[in-house]
């Protein structure tokens, strides 16, 4: 989960393929409207603490893994 001190920017995605898409604001919404589908089924992971976490959608055959980019607070490494 996203600490609530971290500033969430946008989204982005990324398939079993290797393809990325950026700048997304509404990921199911605007990964439907860049791969001119209709249809989406939210992707699932299962845990070890035998729960399931959502962290993507199957949109038109590809599975996308959506994750939050956040601005960066750390330091110089």
């Amino acid at each position: 989960m996203i600490a609530e001190a971290m500033k969430v920017l946008g989204y982005m995605a990324r398939n079993q393929h290797g393809q990325t898409e950026h700048g997304l604001k509404h990921p199911r919404k605007d990964l439907m409207a860049r791969t001119g589908s209709r249809h989406a089924e939210k992707m699932y992971v299962d845990c070890k603490d035998m729960t399931a976490r959502h962290v993507g959608y199957v949109i038109g055959g590809n599975w996308w893994t959506v994750y939050a980019v956040c601005e960066w607070q750390g330091g110089d490494r």
